[in-house]
């Protein structure tokens, strides 16, 4: 790492070449090739992933002199950025893992990292973020690597986006804008790209400029007329007022589609099937453990946010219980408040599980920050009364040391390995003694005839144990009490 200082602050930049520890893909510790005979058996089939690594056809290279047979294609341009990040809080570490995991983001966005800068400072400046005189190092280090971007570590206010952008001359976007780019690009529902939209029109509404016609007055203001009365609205207002319009029928819309899954949600419960969601931070290995644990074909990447959409599967317990897996969005530090409020309506699933699968990487550099940022947004969308379980993923890539510090400090923790298989056994059986168990035990006689009874035992309670007799099956069983007022009718007349 290169340093440059001024008399007041003190500037960190990252070199060209990043040092092992602070490379992007540092927070991504397996192999980005995939291949079918390592993987496919580990991650199973992904079914989107022939369509997200497709090539794009280029239309109009052909020429009306020469018949071309052959389909060209052609690498998409990628961005070039410059990182740039305000250290005010924690250790310098602290402060290159942050710019780190930027860089993992905005290769993930499809963008070239050149460069990435740190300023050392008590607040970020009110006018440009990094301050005025760094400004204008920062328009240098654009110049020199040729960027065409850059990207803020924080969530910049429209000032700060507009005055820093007259500095350096080239785009600039802030983290949630990043992050907000990455959810467009891997949404692949309707409900999640909905989501992802409403999330975009909040960001976007404040930060709308105006300039020459758009602060132009339209007519029609005042109280009628020729229609020349009174201002008007510019048009820039008439743009707000719109968007407005379109995020409260986005609003509307996510909110028939929560009623859909409510339904589906409450037809679990009928049939009283606990449900478990895996949560935790980006790319911690959540849908390689949702495969590992039901074969659910669901698209493994060594990416951030490589998969938005929930999916839920059905699974059993060694022991032949049935529950649902809930494979929920990735987390991460400083998650926008727009992706929460637009995803609260999907990670409903968590607060309304019964257990919580928390994967965290066991690989990362400092695994406690990422505990610590997925459990915040878990308070806040009122998940904090269901029980945890932490499972350290990635354990034969992990520090013993770290996989130590972790088991000792947290009270529930298993470490496993999504790739290997290393203690997913393990990891079944602390599950099958956490879900839920049925409340009332009873002992019924049921006859021949209702067998239906035999079977709902067995597939919503414990049986434990079952004998055929003349008169009928004679169960003893742990069951629900809705099961168990039915099945009371059938109990055997005690013996004198």
């Amino acid at each position: 790492m290169t340093s440059s200082s001024s008399s007041s602050q003190d500037t960190k930049r990252i070199a060209h070449t990043y040092p092992e520890g602070l490379r992007a893909d540092a927070l991504m510790e397996e192999d980005v090739a995939w291949s079918h005979e390592i993987d496919g058996e580990r991650d199973g089939d992904q079914f989107d992933r022939s369509e997200r690594a497709a090539l794009r056809r280029v239309a109009g290279l052909s020429t009306e002199l020469e018949d071309v047979t052959e389909v060209e294609y052609r690498q998409l341009r990628l961005e070039r950025v410059v990182l740039v990040g305000v250290w005010t809080s924690g250790t310098v570490q602290d402060a290159e893992n942050s710019l780190a995991e930027l860089a993992a983001l905005a290769e993930t966005a499809g963008a070239v990292v050149l460069d990435g800068v740190i300023q050392r400072r008590d607040k970020p400046d009110a006018a440009t973020y990094i301050g005025s005189g760094k400004a204008l190092e920062l328009r240098d280090i654009v110049i020199e690597t040729g960027a065409d971007t850059v990207i803020c570590d924080g969530e910049l206010s429209p000032g700060q986006l507009i005055h820093l952008e007259d500095v350096v001359k080239v785009k600039v976007i802030d983290r949630t804008a990043l992050i907000l780019d990455i959810f467009a690009q891997h949404a692949k529902s309707r409900e999640g790209k909905a989501q992802v939209a409403l999330a975009q029109m909040q960001y976007m509404l404040p930060r709308l400029r105006g300039w020459g016609q758009s602060l132009s007055r339209q007519m029609g203001g005042g109280s009628g007329g020729l229609a020349t009365r009174g201002p008007g609205e510019t048009k820039i207002e008439t743009d707000r007022r719109r968007i407005r319009e379109k995020m409260a029928k986005m609003r509307r819309e996510i909110a028939e589609m929560k009623t859909g899954r409510e339904i589906k949600r409450q037809e679990r419960r009928r049939h009283k099937v606990p449900s478990v969601a895996i949560a935790g931070y980006t790319n911690a290995g959540k849908s390689s453990l949702l495969n590992r644990l039901t074969g659910a074909g669901v698209l493994v990447e060594n990416a951030l946010f490589a998969t938005l959409d929930p999916t839920v599967r059905r699974a059993e317990t060694p022991s032949g219980r049935l529950y649902t897996l809930v494979d929920t969005v990735g987390f991460v530090r400083h998650l926008p408040h727009h992706l929460v409020e637009a995803f609260r309506s999907t990670m409903e699933e968590v607060g309304d599980s019964d257990l919580i699968l928390h994967v965290v990487d066991g690989s990362h550099p400092v695994p406690e920050e990422q505990l610590a940022a997925v459990r915040e947004v878990i308070r806040d969308v009122g998940a904090t009364d269901v029980p945890e379980i932490v499972v350290i993923n990635k354990a034969d890539a992990a520090d013993p040391l770290v996989l130590q510090r972790l088991l000792r400090t947290e009270k529930r923790a298993l470490a496993v390995s999504a790739r290997t298989g290393k203690g997913i056994q393990e990891l079944l059986a602390l599950l099958d003694n956490e879900l839920p168990r049925p409340s009332v035990e009873i002992e019924a006689l049921v006859p021949y005839t209702h067998g239906r009874l035999v079977a709902r035992a067995h597939s919503e309670g414990d049986v434990i144990s079952e004998e055929h007799t003349p008169e009928g099956t004679l169960l003893k069983a742990r069951v629900h009490e809705e099961l168990a007022a039915e099945l009371a009718q059938y109990a055997p007349a005690p013996a004198f």
